[in-house]
């Protein structure tokens, strides 16, 4: 194993998997299967690409960025992947024993893809957190040494402990974060006029100029959009309907509704569900102590993100940051470096 070739085929491994990631990242959140259609397609022509179009980096580079059918632009992240693939692989190659290294690519594949997913469309999908935890609980039980314990039953209680463990640990500050900043309040200087609409089954909220989809608020069931109209009158909209002026409606009977409102009240989550989830994955891979030093690090490293994104004016018109590249960074790190960097901060 020690053979200089070695290094080489791991690094053009890392290569052909950024590859697949790739597919991965681009099919997964629009519901496209990993196997309808079998090969890479331009996402603008829909034109199936050769084989000699879709070598790793080499091909991104001979044609320039660009479609050989329709000339769209092929985004950058696509050769960015399957270098930050090969690269990860290497170091974890060149940094582990081999059963070690092998069980930290996979979870390396797994923070890739749902960090570019995360940041393209600020969703994890359960596909990743569920089918890596799972992973993680199978490859403990397996590989020795990956989590503490003497026999693969040790390691299976630690593996599940530190998924648990991770999970209620991020589920409690999502819940802290509900109860501390659960609902935003925008004042319209001057009122503004309002409208229910619920054309083709999904309801919408036209405030001014802007209409809202109201299902992206409704994250809970008890999750509520107030609307204070003019008078004083109360407006309340949730999952099922419409309730104010004596009256509660469906969105179908409500359809039409106006007026004038000079505040809406919305509500919001600290983050999305798909990062505690995330939190399955970690705990299951690095165990207990992992799971919480992810959660720690990746707060510090996406509050200073964040801080440089506000600095920069590159947040969108929600101020929303995804927390999954940070939790993913997190785990790096940890994997890095977190042992070492606990014992720093003990003796500090």
């Amino acid at each position: 194993m020690n053979a200089p070739w070695v290094p080489a085929a791991v690094f053009a491994f890392g290569l052909v998997c950024g590859s697949f990631l790739n597919a991965v990242i681009h099919r997964l959140p629009r519901g496209i299967g990993l196997g309808h259609p079998k090969r890479s397609f331009c996402p603008q022509c829909g034109r199936s690409l050769p084989w000699y179009e879709n070598i790793p980096v080499l091909s991104w580079v001979w044609l320039r960025g660009k479609c050989a059918g329709c000339s769209a632009r092929i985004p950058g992240r696509y050769p960015l992947v399957e270098l930050l693939t090969a690269v990860l692989f290497l170091w974890l190659w060149s940094s582990f024993p081999p059963a070690i290294a092998a069980a930290y690519m996979v979870l390396v594949a797994i923070l890739v893809a749902g960090t570019f997913i995360d940041l393209e469309h600020m969703i994890l999908p359960d596909s990743l957190t569920l089918g890596g935890a799972a992973a993680g609980v199978a490859l403990s039980m397996l590989v020795p040494t990956l989590q503490p314990g003497v026999d693969w039953e040790e390691r299976l209680r630690s593996s599940l402990f530190g998924a648990g463990l991770g999970f209620v640990a991020l589920f409690a500050v999502v819940e802290l974060g509900k109860l501390a900043f659960g609902r935003k309040r925008f004042e319209l200087q001057p009122e503004e006029e309002f409208e229910v609409l619920a054309a083709g089954g999904e309801p919408r909220l036209r405030i001014g100029g802007e209409e809202w989809d109201l299902g992206d608020f409704f994250y809970r069931p008890s999750d509520v959009v107030e609307l204070h109209a003019a008078g004083g009158e109360l407006w309340r909209l949730d999952a099922n309907g419409v309730s104010g002026g004596g009256r509660s409606r469906s969105y179908a009977e409500a359809a039409g509704l106006r007026g004038r409102a000079h505040a809406v009240v919305v509500p919001r989550e600290a983050m999305g569900f798909g990062d505690v989830k995330f939190m399955l994955t970690l705990g299951a891979f690095l165990g207990w102590p992992g799971a919480l030093f992810s959660i720690a690090a990746g707060s510090v490293i996406g509050a200073i993100a964040g801080v440089l994104l506000l600095a920069f004016r590159r947040l969108d018109e929600a101020g929303r940051i995804p927390f999954g590249p940070y939790l993913a960074a997190g785990a790096l790190l940890w994997v890095a470096a977190g042992p070492a960097v606990l014992g720093w901060l003990w003796r500090g």
